[in-house]
């Protein structure tokens, strides 16, 4: 009998597929869908920074200043007393989550600085919360800001939040360092459970009719795996944390590259997104056929096997592999 099973932040979870942090998980009723469809684990949609100061009044008295003075600012702010639940309904449906599921819930805070964080992570944890997942979204945007100074505030931000929980906390990164390996043993050291690869950083686009800058969201695709693999593959059996991929997942093929990279948990979102809820189911099916057809017995049997440290040719994921594709390409001629 096949065993899917894998473990995550300490947890053992039936297999390797967890909803990511999105709003499908804005609501209980898809929650219990998604865990009668199969996923193993589901990641609440984040708690942002935003609200946490709204509630303190740091951000309201800003919002509150005359629109004229900041009329360009405000519109790039969501009116955040009714874009999400608010931190308080928020706690509230950690509890109504855990109530309802029999999988594991995992909490999410998205921002960078301290502050409020601490209060709230502890409410979660107190809500039920089996995890915490800390989605740092920063941009750093000034010319004076150095990279080792945005890299303390990261590991900073981990000390004071594992210094003040006892649940397991992953944080979930995105791939813009000039060293993601020593971001990662920082981390590590400073007691990340678990590393999440990578956070999608949405850019905007141009109106040019308008001449206005947009939000822009795209779904992502299955090519946006290669540099989840990539990494989770040069970082397995280096760090003690879990690490998950989160980005890309969207075929059963894609769990298994997740997997065998060194990844404990394969997260997707934008699949349920495009496909339904009921796609999770799919990709268990298409995982579990994958294996008889491949003739895999467990989940843990193909964890780490492509890594740089299990692989023939690590060169593959270095410099090397960089002048091999260069080289390889060939011109088609053209179709007239």
């Amino acid at each position: 009998m096949l065993d899917l099973s894998t473990t995550y932040l300490g947890l053992r979870l039936k297999n390797p597929l967890v909803a990511s942090s999105g709003p499908l998980c804005k609501d209980v009723g898809n929650l219990l869908k998604l865990e009668d469809a199969g996923v193993s684990a589901v990641v609440l949609h984040s708690l942002f920074e935003e609200q946490i100061n709204l509630e303190s009044q740091e951000l309201d008295r800003f919002l509150s200043e005359p629109a004229e003075q900041y009329a360009e600012a405000l519109s790039y702010f969501p009116d955040m007393t009714a874009y999400n639940i608010g931190p308080d309904g928020y706690v509230e449906h950690i509890r109504r989550a855990k109530e309802a599921l029999d999988i594991p819930v995992i909490g999410s805070l998205n921002g960078i600085s301290t502050g409020g964080w601490i209060k709230y992570a502890k409410l979660i944890e107190d809500a039920g919360a089996d995890a915490l997942e800390l989605n740092i979204y920063y941009l750093p945007t000034r010319l004076d800001l150095s990279a080792p100074e945005v890299e303390k505030m990261y590991a900073d931000l981990v000390s004071h939040v594992k210094a003040s929980i006892g649940i397991p906390v992953a944080v979930k990164l995105g791939p813009y360092f000039s060293s993601i390996p020593n971001v990662a043993r920082q981390l590590d050291a400073c007691g990340a459970d678990g590393l999440v690869l990578f956070n999608r950083f949405y850019q905007p686009d141009f109106n040019l009719e308008d001449l206005e800058v947009v939000p822009n969201l795209v779904l992502s695709n299955s090519h946006e795996l290669l540099l989840r693999l990539h990494w989770v593959a040069i970082l397995y059996g280096n760090i003690k944390a879990d690490m998950a991929i989160t980005g890309g997942v969207h075929t059963a093929e894609d769990v298994v590259k997740s997997m065998m990279a060194g990844a404990r948990v394969a997260m997707t979102t934008s699949a349920l997104l495009r496909h339904g809820v009921d796609y999770a189911e799919t990709l268990q099916t298409s995982l579990v056929e994958w294996m008889m057809d491949h003739e895999y017995e467990s989940i843990r049997q193909m964890q780490g096997s492509m890594s740089a440290r299990s692989v023939s040719s690590p060169a593959a994921f270095e410099r090397a592999n960089y002048m091999k594709v260069l080289s390889s390409y060939t011109l088609r001629a053209a179709v007239r």
